[in-house]
């Protein structure tokens, strides 16, 4: 055992240690957080060359390993929050969230049971509570917070699933699958999280279980093809087990039209689940608050708070409609959640998810809707909206740049068109863009394709950036595009 005792602890070595240990981690942040450049720009196969494990049998001391980590892991990461980064739903976080990660990670709270986490799980609860409000469901604390929209998304397909065979009598979680599994389908958009499918098919329903509703041309589910499904479902003998709704497709950021799905919904007796990891942030928004109708009539919604709630990953959430539907998986074991403790009112949300060791993510959220209160909250998710419709304004102007859909959140898909008709040549020269840019280390810009057009993307969640700074970066694709094109 090394002289200062690694286990963080109350004694005075400890003590030290860690303040050691955070002090000169926070400094080293610091100083990566003031680089110009928002990547320094190597391959993966120089990467691959220059990362190497020191594991030696004495150790390195915590000194020496947090000064490797810095210089292998801080320094050649991407900077989130640098006005060029616009690529991905990959937000810049809060100080606030910064701060809440080091009372997450010292106290490590596990979510799990009451006992190991006492102050916490009623935070987590008193949490859900407000986000079923704001939803519009009914008072009520059933939900839970989660890893994000693709771990949301399965409890949300789970619980349909299990719905659908418990009005037929059937217990999955006793006895399993059972039936002509190729009758049962789940219907989505095309414009729908790739979760749908990954999540039926670990479900062992498979990828030939998603039936795709066509998208019209703002990457919205179509009703009329929705109905037309539906009745052909219905003609085939098939059994539709739920519908996902998107509030915020990852490209587009198109919501779906909540409202007339949940109608056609509960005209068939379907399961709705709305899947709105990115558009949920419209919750607390004071200009865009009603694209989200309807989101009150889904038996399921995700939320994720690392997209434009700003926090650090991960951080997400699932609402349940109805709590009775949490019977369908609860599960009890006796040194966590045991009889004695729910005939006591002990809660231990270990019933509620699908995780058992979980972190105490829901600090996060808390923290910052304290920090920043609900105006200025609303004032940071507004402003990527907002900032997309001028932005998309501005690329309307531009010789050589092309709108491709008008911007519905905020993001903004738009490309660099020279004057030719080929059109693979146009959508090669397109993602040659992307790669040079962040290749480059000078910006990183979404590549994606939108109705079969390769394209651009700028996904602008970050409040700090302004029309100016996009006028840079599209500066750089012009000139970008124009160096490929002489060469």
């Amino acid at each position: 055992m090394s002289d200062v005792n690694p286990i963080l602890s109350g004694s005075a070595q400890s003590i030290a240690a860690y303040q050691d240990a955070i002090k000169q981690s926070t400094q080293a942040v610091v100083e990566w957080l003031k680089q110009p450049e928002m990547y320094q720009g190597k391959t993966v196969e120089q990467l691959r060359e220059r990362i190497s494990l020191n594991f030696t049998s004495q150790g390195l001391g915590n000194q020496a390993a947090i000064e490797r980590a810095v210089e292998y892991f801080l320094k050649d990461s991407l900077l989130v929050h640098h006005a060029q980064c616009v690529a991905h739903l990959h937000c810049p976080s809060l100080v606030i969230s910064q701060a809440a990660e080091v009372l997450i990670n010292a106290t490590n709270q596990s979510m799990d049971s009451w006992d190991q986490s006492p102050s916490a799980t009623i935070i987590e609860i008193k949490l859900i509570e407000w986000l079923r409000e704001q939803v519009g469901y009914a008072a009520g604390d059933a939900g839970v917070f989660t890893s994000g929209g693709t771990q949301s998304n399965l409890m949300g397909l789970m619980l349909a699933r299990d719905a659908f065979f418990a009005r037929q009598g059937h217990s999955i979680q006793q006895d399993g699958l059972t039936g002509d599994l190729s009758k049962i389908k789940v219907f989505c958009s095309e414009s729908a999280h790739f979760s749908v499918q990954k999540n039926m098919a670990l479900m062992g329903l498979g990828y030939r279980s998603v039936t795709q509703v066509k998208a019209d041309a703002f990457s919205r589910m179509d009703l009329a093809d929705l109905k037309d499904k539906l009745a052909q479902a219905k003609a085939n003998g098939e059994q539709v087990m739920a519908i996902v709704a998107t509030a915020g497709t990852t490209d587009a950021g198109a919501i779906d039209p909540l409202a007339d799905i949940a109608a056609l919904a509960a005209e068939h007796q379907i399961w709705m689940h709305v899947d709105a990891a990115w558009g949920g942030a419209l919750l607390l928004s004071e200009k865009y608050r009603d694209f989200l109708n309807g989101l009150e009539l889904a038996d399921s919604v995700t939320l994720d708070f690392h997209k434009q709630f700003f926090q650090t990953i991960s951080c997400g959430a699932f609402l349940l409609k109805d709590a009775r539907h949490y019977e369908l998986m609860r599960y009890q074991a006796a040194y966590l959640n045991s009889d004695f403790d729910e005939e006591a009112g002990v809660p231990n949300l270990v019933s509620k998810s699908l995780q058992t060791t979980r972190r105490f993510d829901a600090l996060k959220l808390w923290m910052g809707l304290e920090a920043l209160g609900k105006k200025q909250y609303a004032e940071i998710i507004d402003n990527g909206v907002t900032l997309a419709r001028d932005v998309a304004e501005f690329v309307k102007t531009q010789p050589h740049l092309e709108l491709v859909m008008e911007p519905q959140l905020a993001s903004v898909l738009f490309r660099f068109r020279p004057q030719s008709d080929d059109i693979a040549f146009v959508a090669l020269l397109n993602q040659r863009i992307g790669d040079v840019l962040l290749a480059s280390g000078s910006a990183n810009v979404g590549v994606t394709e939108a109705d079969g057009v390769t394209c651009l993307k700028l996904t602008l969640l970050n409040p700090t950036v302004c029309l100016e700074d996009v006028k840079v970066l599209l500066a750089s694709v012009k000139a970008t595009a124009e160096q490929l094109l002489k060469a």
